[in-house]
């Protein structure tokens, strides 16, 4: 069970990495290669997609990583950067604009994986915790 909660923070960060890369990258990669955009990546749906992938796995790590550290202001500060990315992601550049769609994309990514972060690292020091040995 640790091995899959490890798993799910590590992938709810390179997930919102993913989305940051995405959302800050693309247009570059437009204009330097053009065929690019033949691809569906710039569609709107790519965002949902992604917000759809990043919500499951978020949920399930933080939740299993506070039962096991007891830090349970990590699932306000995890559940603040997922409520960004679907606001962000459902509001989209029609109603936000592309210069916030964007800001807003960053700002909760970031929010995800310093939250995934920070819940890795505690459940390392509650798991090196003299407080699990075993006696004997």
């Amino acid at each position: 069970m640790k091995n899959l909660q490890v798993m799910s923070d590590k992938t709810a960060i390179a997930l919102s990495v993913l989305c940051t890369i995405h959302c800050l990258a693309l247009p570059l990669a437009v204009v330097l290669l053009p065929s690019i955009a033949a691809l569906p990546l710039n569609d709107e749906a790519f965002h949902s997609w992604m917000v759809f992938a990043i919500i499951p796995v978020s949920i399930y790590a933080l939740t299993m990583g506070c039962k096991k550290h007891q830090r349970y202001r990590l699932l306000w500060l995890g559940g603040l950067g997922v409520l960004t990315l679907i606001l962000t992601a459902f509001l989209g550049h029609d109603v936000l604009g592309e210069f916030w769609e964007k800001t807003l994309t960053v700002i909760g990514s970031s929010i995800i994986v310093f939250g995934h972060i920070w819940n890795y690292r505690l459940c390392q020091e509650h798991t090196a915790c003299a407080c699990h040995d075993t006696p004997e």
